[in-house]
């Protein structure tokens, strides 16, 4: 009997071994996987924080022109930039990220600003588009096919299902196609664009709002007193005695790529956006002397897209050692709208 006790226990001490060894083996392999995970996730999130490259708008147009059998009329390289900006959002490497639940597109920060910064341009124009391009005059009906594109595009930027961001915003890019194609036909004359300067003008007040903003933050990024900061204190008879009464105000160093990456991508879709305008547009540009201010915005945009060297945005103070990539792209963006606020001033002239 105590033979058969101990052949039982010594038994069971080999099942757990057995099963403490089975464990461990598991176990390796599950961390194994998931370096591997963690690994490729790396790899990808880099491949998927890439900008994506300019394009020739005109030779773009060109070939969407060729492809249908249409004439490129007044209108059609604006909308097929439209297009083209929302189609590059979702198609872009690792696709449309601001809205990703799961690695890496969850860790990814850049890429995500970088979305919202077009997406803020294409919404801005495709309400432009709705309200006053496609309408001849304020009791013109709105555009059916425009009327479904501009508020799809105002969707949750960060809805992962139920309906997804990509959903809703494919079909704004359905409608917007729509559009095009009654735009462009010559047997449908119920889609119009109506290249005016007080259309474009309407558009652009709304842009150097958007920019002006954005240069406030960029710079921000070094800190400096608001307007507010002083008053002139008037009690003691001297109109030159001043009082600071505030704190310097500063872009949270957390929030500082973030800004960058918005104007990154707010710059790049502009810079497409003006191209087709300065095709569209052309004659009324032409009329009102505008065209140089035209290739001023585009010559700033295409430096604000200027190749990034360094891995980090640096925030070097202003005439410090290291580089301030924010004050960069506030010089261009500031830049940019002056040439913008001559535009709208040459525009308003008869």
């Amino acid at each position: 009997m105590p033979g058969k006790i101990r052949q039982y226990f010594k038994d069971k001490k080999d099942d757990v071994q057995d099963y403490a060894g089975g464990s461990g083996v598991i176990g390796k392999l599950i961390l194994a996987l998931v370096v591997v995970y963690l690994l490729v996730a790396l790899v990808l999130g880099m491949i998927w924080s890439s900008e994506p490259e300019t394009y020739s708008v005109r030779e773009h147009t060109r070939s969407v022109s060729n492809t249908m059998e249409r004439e490129p009329i007044t209108g059609f390289a604006t909308t097929v930039t439209m297009i083209r900006i929302a189609e590059t959002l979702l198609d872009k490497p690792g696709g449309y990220i601001s809205n990703d639940i799961f690695p890496p597109g969850l860790w990814l920060d850049n890429m995500p600003n970088w979305e919202y910064g077009v997406l803020v341009q294409l919404r801005d124009l495709s309400r432009a588009m709705r309200k006053d391009i496609s309408r001849s005059q304020s009791q013109s009906a709105e555009d059916k096919d425009l009327i479904i594109a501009e508020p799809q595009f105002h969707f949750d930027s960060e809805s992962w299902a139920i309906p997804s961001t990509e959903a809703e915003y494919r079909r704004g890019i359905t409608a917007l196609k729509r559009y095009l194609d009654r735009l462009s036909s010559p047997e449908q004359a119920d889609a119009q664009f109506f290249a005016r300067a007080d259309n474009l003008s309407n558009w652009l007040a709304d842009l150097e709002t958007r920019l002006g903003s954005l240069s406030r933050t960029l710079g921000e990024s070094v800190g400096k007193a608001s307007v507010s900061d002083a008053v002139v204190n008037m009690d003691d008879g001297d109109p030159l005695a001043e009082e600071a009464t505030g704190e310097d105000v500063k872009t949270d160093w957390t929030k500082i790529d973030d800004v960058f990456y918005e104007a990154r991508g707010s710059s790049w879709a502009l810079l497409h956006i003006f191209r087709a305008i300065e095709v569209d547009f052309r004659k009324v540009l032409q009329d009102k002397n505008a065209m140089a201010s035209v290739r001023q915005v585009i010559i700033e945009l295409e430096g604000a897209q200027g190749e990034m060297w360094s891995p980090v945005i640096l925030n070097g103070s202003g005439f410090g050692v290291l580089a301030n990539h924010s004050l960069t792209m506030a010089a261009y963006l500031s830049r940019a709208n002056s040439a913008i606020s001559d535009m709208r001033d040459l525009l308003s002239r008869g």
